[in-house]
């Protein structure tokens, strides 16, 4: 039997207001790159903790998908792209972009067609997922900026595009499941 020694959670590295990149530089902790990877962070524990909500197993199964490409994310957006090659594992491919763009389609082939902005809410899953959505937003705008600087693929932005429609769909497809959309009334309601 192997044993293997704890590992130690706290290093005191970061204890200055620094971190390293992937590739050893190491930045402010107010750093933009830090700023989107902490971001793409934030997206995968909202994803979670959606996923929890979640009944169908073909829509668990998805959510994690999107959880294992979003750390992907994360590991690209921390490494020193302009001299470092991002691993393998960090890449998004056209066939995860596809991916989503697929399971878009699937659901909005179940889904009424839209003729109004819809609000968020509608039950728990359903406002989950709009939290989701507008993460993933603000992950979009901090990475266009990340790339105003650094090198960053355009399947990454391309990504999080898609999946910000992907949680949009995902949403109304929960709503209905317990009550109507909730659409913006203009004017006084």
């Amino acid at each position: 039997m192997i044993i293997m020694k704890k590992s130690i959670i706290y290093t005191k590295t970061g204890d200055k207001g620094t971190t390293a990149l992937v590739g050893g530089t190491r930045v402010r902790k107010t750093h933009i790159r830090l700023e989107a990877y902490g971001t793409i962070d934030e997206l995968n524990s909202f994803t979670g903790w959606l996923n929890c909500e979640i009944k169908e197993k073909e829509h668990n199964d998805f959510l994690l998908f999107i959880q294992h490409k979003l750390f992907a994310v994360g590991s690209f957006l921390a490494t020193e792209t302009e001299s470092k090659q991002p691993k393998t594992a960090s890449i998004i491919s056209a066939n995860d972009i596809a991916r989503i763009e697929a399971q878009i389609d699937q659901i909005d082939a179940v889904l009424p067609r839209l003729n109004r902005f819809v609000l968020p809410g509608g039950n728990e899953a359903a406002s989950r997922a709009h939290i989701c959505r507008t993460v993933t937003r603000r992950a979009e705008r901090i990475v266009y900026r990340v790339a105003e600087d650094f090198p960053v693929s355009e399947k990454v932005v391309i990504f999080l595009n898609r999946l910000s429609d992907y949680f949009f769909v995902l949403a109304r497809l929960e709503s209905h499941k317990t009550s109507e959309e909730i659409y913006w009334e203009q004017g006084d309601i």
